[in-house]
């Protein structure tokens, strides 16, 4: 390796050396081509000088002949290769024929229009219904579902879509979907899941305003826009409550997790429970002891759900299920298949709902899972 290394210096040197060698010949050959250069000049300014106005004639007319000939070369060159570009041709413009065929004689008669670009709307419009409208038309003409113009007006809006009357006044959202009024305690996490769509909607919406861009934080009286938001149907006139039983179900107080999958939403203040996504829809089990004290499907909500009380204050649900294995009153044991995950009810995705309260307090599930 060293003698190689030597060897490579070695011939880097040489390659220097001749390097130098071959700048001093340049140099000299140079300096040798510009003394003859000088001699010459001097002579043939001596000889014009000596004989100046003998050949006068003689050069003009050489450098006329010069000239035109370089001019007849290049011309058509020049003109092929620069079409707008004519040799002392004078240049005229055809008319095009709608000038031709409608002459204008004064600036009067050019007519002129604006084009006015399609602004997309940003905010809440009041629109003034007209003879004749009706909500279809109307939806149509802002691009929005009627659906969202009946949310939008839920005190002025008929049912019959012919009820309209002229000089009505409709609050017209910009897309079609919700318009929300923050409240207190509204994140758009909340909101989102009120009206059915994903959280990163909300945001994405150009035209919404936080009070912290950063962490989305709202400001209480702002209006948020929801796109693609469906309201939720009312629910059940009847409320279902958490009611301990007294009964013999021997509950041990200690909740194994009820199926597999991923955490999606995590126990929070208005969410106190936890759901677990699959799309595969495994099974979902009791967590624990007890009986079965509500299994009931609705169409919002929870959907298809079971209560399980364990006798000893704790009561779990199960929800969004798409099938049951157990039914009203049956004893189950921890661990027992008692029906299947699904999207049934308020649900975007194959998930399970799941919620743990204790003498009627719902509780994080999080502190009792095993």
């Amino acid at each position: 390796m060293n003698d190689f290394l030597w060897k490579l210096r070695a011939v880097g040197v040489e390659f220097n050396e001749w390097l130098q060698e071959v700048q001093g010949y340049g140099r000299i050959r140079l300096l040798s081509l510009a003394s003859s250069f000088e001699h010459l000049k001097d002579g043939l300014v001596d000889l014009l000088m000596a004989r100046r106005g003998i050949h006068q004639r003689s050069f003009l007319h050489a450098g006329m002949i010069l000239l035109l000939s370089t001019a007849a070369i290049f011309a058509p060159i020049i003109k092929n290769d620069f079409p707008s570009f004519n040799l002392g041709v004078k240049q005229t413009f055809a008319e095009s024929p709608s000038s031709v065929l409608n002459p204008v004689t004064s600036v009067s008669q050019i007519e002129t229009s604006t084009q006015i670009s399609q602004k997309p709307r940003d905010k809440v419009e009041t629109y003034t219904v007209k003879g004749g409208d009706t909500l279809s038309s109307i939806a149509k003409n802002f691009n929005i579902t009627v659906d969202t113009i009946r949310w939008a007006n839920p005190d002025s809006v008929p049912t019959d879509k012919t009820l309209l009357h002229p000089g009505d006044k409709l609050q017209i959202p910009p897309v079609t979907g919700i318009v929300h009024k923050v409240k207190s305690g509204d994140t758009i996490y909340s909101i989102a899941k009120k009206y059915a769509v994903s959280a990163q909607n909300i945001v994405n919406y150009p035209f919404n305003t936080f009070a912290d861009d950063e962490t989305f934080a709202l400001a209480i009286g702002t209006d948020i826009i929801v796109p693609d938001g469906v309201m939720p149907e009312e629910q059940p006139s009847a409320p279902v409550y958490f009611q301990p039983v007294t009964l013999t179900a021997g509950g041990t107080g200690q909740f194994i997790w009820p199926t597999v999958g991923v955490i999606t939403q995590y126990p929070v203040w208005y969410h106190m429970a936890v759901d677990i996504a699959n799309p595969s829809a495994p099974q979902v089990v009791a967590a624990d002891n007890g009986v079965v004290v509500l299994r009931e499907c609705i169409r919002t909500g929870y959907g298809c759900h079971i209560i399980i009380d364990h006798g000893n204050g704790y009561q779990t649900l199960y929800a969004h299920m798409q099938a049951f294995y157990v039914n009203l009153g049956d004893h189950v044991s921890r661990g027992q298949a008692i029906g299947q995950m699904g999207s049934t009810g308020r649900s975007t995705g194959t998930h399970l709902h799941f919620e743990v309260h204790k003498n009627g307090a719902a509780q994080n599930p999080l502190n009792y899972l095993r």
